[in-house]
């Protein structure tokens, strides 16, 4: 039997899921893990701005989620690969919607920003 979650409740752990799935470091990995498996230094050169420590912090939590795995290389040095699980793979669509909805609307958000502000003058 399984069991049924709220998303509007805030004991559900529904809300743990989208915390993560709402962190831009997580939308950034999901959305350049889409069509290859990566490893970690290629990950960090891809997604500009993200420190080493938090792009190790965000695939560990991603890989507990269940959402990417970690392929270990026995190689000198020791090489590491990230790629979507099968149930990564389901988030696909909406990550790769998400990430490229603000490329496509920053223009209208910024004006929307701007506009806004003057009212607080």
């Amino acid at each position: 039997m399984q069991a049924e979650y709220d998303v509007y409740e805030d004991k559900c752990p529904t809300r743990m899921v989208l915390d993560r799935l709402a962190d831009k470091w997580s939308v950034l990995i999901l959305d350049r893990l889409d069509n290859e498996a990566v490893r970690f230094n290629q990950l960090r050169r891809d997604i500009k701005g993200v420190s080493q420590k938090v792009l190790s912090q965000t695939l560990k939590k991603l890989e507990r989620d269940g959402l990417i795995s970690r392929t270990v290389f026995a190689t000198v040095p020791v090489t590491v690969e990230y790629a979507l699980t099968p149930l990564g793979k389901t988030l696909t669509d909406c990550v790769s919607e998400l990430a490229h909805w603000a490329e496509r609307n920053m223009d209208e958000v910024l004006a929307a920003q701007k506009s806004y502000d003057k009212t607080l003058d």
